[in-house]
């Protein structure tokens, strides 16, 4: 009995820091901040400040977004994704008016996602971490809440 003891112990421990490890070889777990002057807009304005904070979360991750909008309102929005391409919710308040994100990773530094309303696609982004991982690039491609066409690329420092 005391050997079976041991052994779970040993093998719940080894899960659990296998699952660290894991989490922790995703270059695109960590908070970065955007870097506005190296972002580029058109269709929309560029925001004052904003932070993305990407946390593993079961098979995949939750991606936060905060700041403070061209206008000085707030921005304060997240989803869930396991990265599996099927629609995930958007809650809070964001420049753009999506409701869903379908994201899928295309390989160990490559994100792409589709973001709907009404179960259009509004939005294209693909997120790409660099080698180093110190610095991600969000290329952004489609309409604004009023329809107007944006592209974005979006510079993002690791901190």
């Amino acid at each position: 009995m005391k050997r079976m003891l041991v052994f779970v112990t040993v093998l719940a421990l080894s899960l659990v820091a296998s699952g660290l490890l894991l989490a922790q070889e995703s270059p695109f777990f960590g908070t970065w901040k955007l870097n506005v002057a190296k972002s580029k807009f058109s269709g929309m304005q560029a925001p004052k400040s904003e932070t993305r904070t990407v946390v593993a979360q079961g098979n995949g991750e939750t991606v936060t977004y905060e700041g403070i909008a061209a206008n000085g309102s707030p921005i304060s929005y997240s989803f869930t994704s396991n990265l599996d391409g099927k629609d995930s919710p958007i809650s809070g308040k964001q420049p753009r008016v999506a409701v869903t994100v379908a994201a899928k990773r295309v390989d160990a530094n490559t994100v792409r996602s589709i973001s709907k309303k009404a179960g259009k696609t509004i939005y294209t982004t693909k997120t790409v971490v660099s080698k180093d991982g110190k610095v991600s690039t969000q290329m952004t491609i489609g309409v604004n809440g009023d329809g107007v066409a944006i592209s974005i690329t979006t510079v993002w420092d690791k901190q």
